[in-house]
């Protein structure tokens, strides 16, 4: 792929306007969510999707989540439901994704839905990230912005470290606060839990009022994030380690002793919103990561599917 020059843009009306410009001309611009990082291009256009998947390295058999402005915007693209209603009046703006039938006329590129029947959709929180959307007006087409299957972008620096020269712009909002990618919820039928995020699965469930539908593992891949091996550092990772042994570094949880700790106080919260600026700081070091046991419960459970998804078997 032939290099570009990246520019950083501030998150000011000047460099959100510009941000805008670019991608209606078909460039590809990252910006800020509450979650990560995106990388951003117009839904509806496909050689600007297409420009992601290569820019990313991404197989073209794994969706993209669509963003948008508000609900009104996503029901131009998806047959809406009265649990899409539901769960949208008490999560978005925010980390929750749906998952819905494609809408008769949609105009959505068969490339951002890899060829399903629907199509994933997110209200972003990050002021940054609304203003964008408002601006542009449309959908936007946004995986994490950086090389597939790699740590997942909470600061502009990092989207530079992996993709500088291959996209247009970075719009620079400052760190994410959330951390983690957003929770994916099916709503094609019962409403399954597609990927744990940074929504904890049981708050979805009070609104619902009855338990979600969890995916087999393994099963065909139905929406982002699915991959076995994802959001991985360059070196080895060994998970639920009390010590690091011989080179490893050790990413800790709780009051213990470790190179990077997620949260000395054991705060789930905080956990999810520093989980992947701690790998890429022990990913520089070119050391194996050892990782030491995270409580598999609420945001535990997002936390512990990237990990594992971390330390899974990988070709490269």
């Amino acid at each position: 792929m032939y290099r570009i020059e990246t520019t950083q843009l501030t998150a000011d009306a000047a460099g959100i306007a510009r941000a805008a410009e670019l991608l209606r001309v078909g460039e590809l611009v990252a910006f800020p969510t509450e979650t990560v990082y995106g990388l951003g291009g117009d839904a509806r256009n496909g050689r600007a999707v297409a420009a992601i998947y290569a820019a990313k390295g991404r197989p073209s058999f794994n969706p993209l989540i669509a963003h948008v402005a508000d609900a009104a915007m996503a029901r131009r693209h998806v047959i809406w439901t009265e649990q899409a209603d539901r769960l949208a009046a008490a999560f978005w703006p925010g980390p929750l994704t749906l998952v819905l039938p494609l809408r008769d006329g949609h105009g959505i590129s068969e490339l951002v839905t890899a060829g399903l029947d629907t199509l994933a959709v997110r209200v972003p929180a990050h002021p940054v990230a609304r203003a964008l959307l408002t601006d542009f007006d449309g959908p936007v087409a946004a995986p994490s912005a950086n090389p597939s299957g790699r740590i997942s972008p909470t600061t502009a620096a990092h989207v530079l470290a992996g993709l500088a020269g291959r996209i247009a712009a970075v719009l620079d909002g400052g760190p994410c606060g959330v951390g983690l990618e957003s929770t994916i919820v099916g709503l094609s039928g019962e409403p399954t839990l597609l990927r744990p995020g940074g929504l904890a699965a049981e708050e979805v469930e009070v609104v619902l009022g009855h338990p979600l539908l969890r995916q087999a593992e393994g099963g065909a891949i139905s929406a982002p994030g699915q991959l076995l091996s994802h959001y991985a550092p360059r070196g080895a990772v060994r998970l639920e380690a009390s010590e690091a042994r011989g080179n490893e570094v050790l990413l800790g949880f709780g009051p213990m002793e470790c190179d990077e700790n997620l949260s000395p106080a054991g705060d789930l919260a905080e956990a999810a919103a520093t989980l992947f600026a701690a790998l890429h700081r022990l990913d520089a070091t070119g050391r194996p990561i050892a990782v030491a046991p995270v409580p598999d419960h609420g945001l535990g459970v997002a936390i512990n599917d990237r990990l594992r998804r971390a330390a899974a078997p990988r070709d490269s």
